[in-house]
């Protein structure tokens, strides 16, 4: 049975976790980013199908390439982040199930099935962009979650010629905390959930 966190941590990943547009300029370790991946690759997944892909865009060269593919909204914050992860998913994340999921032949349950392939992925990929949010939460990161994006031109750019498709985009860094709107409300658990 799982230990319930203490709230101090608590907050970090909720209630004073915020989403952020505005940046330090403070860098991002390498090592820190692949740190984060350990975190994000231990989340739970369909049959431990681990479809997410996640390209760390850091470089100047990499932002231009990036850059022509946000829309006008989303280009000067991700531009100033430290980071902007590309949260792709892989359509071939079948091949790899009998390392994966070896107690059975998960990857038969894909196979000629492009649609169900696809469902998966990006719902699982979606899955682990949240975990890439709270973990990056949990070391000391800001986030900046976001659409906005030309997918087309984003796989093009960066993923042609492979099976990876872009999800989503998180820009991740220290986050100006003075330039942080009020948060905005959210749906009560009356509107929002049901008791079955």
């Amino acid at each position: 049975m799982s230990t319930p966190i203490d709230s101090q941590a608590l907050a970090a990943l909720f209630s004073e976790g915020r989403t952020h547009s505005t940046w330090l300029d403070r860098p991002v370790p390498d090592a820190l980013l692949e740190k984060l991946y350990a975190q994000v690759s231990l989340g739970p997944t369909a049959v431990n199908s681990c479809p997410g892909r996640f390209v760390f865009v850091r470089t100047p060269e990499g932002k231009q390439k990036l850059a022509p593919c946000l829309s006008k909204g989303n280009l000067e914050k991700t531009m100033s982040a430290p980071v902007t992860v590309i949260v792709a998913y892989d359509e071939d994340f079948p091949d790899t199930l009998p390392e994966l999921f070896p107690f059975a032949d998960a990857r038969s349950w894909y196979a000629g099935q492009p649609a169900l392939i696809t469902e998966n992925a990006l719902r699982n990929s979606s899955m682990q962009a949240g975990y890439l949010i709270l973990a990056a939460r949990a070391l000391g990161l800001d986030c900046g979650p976001m659409s906005g994006f030309d997918a087309k031109m984003l796989d093009e750019a960066f993923f042609s010629g492979t099976s990876w498709k872009s999800n989503l985009l998180i820009n991740l860094g220290h986050g100006d905390t003075s330039a942080l709107r009020d948060r905005l409300p959210r749906l009560p658990f009356e509107r929002a959930c049901v008791l079955a």
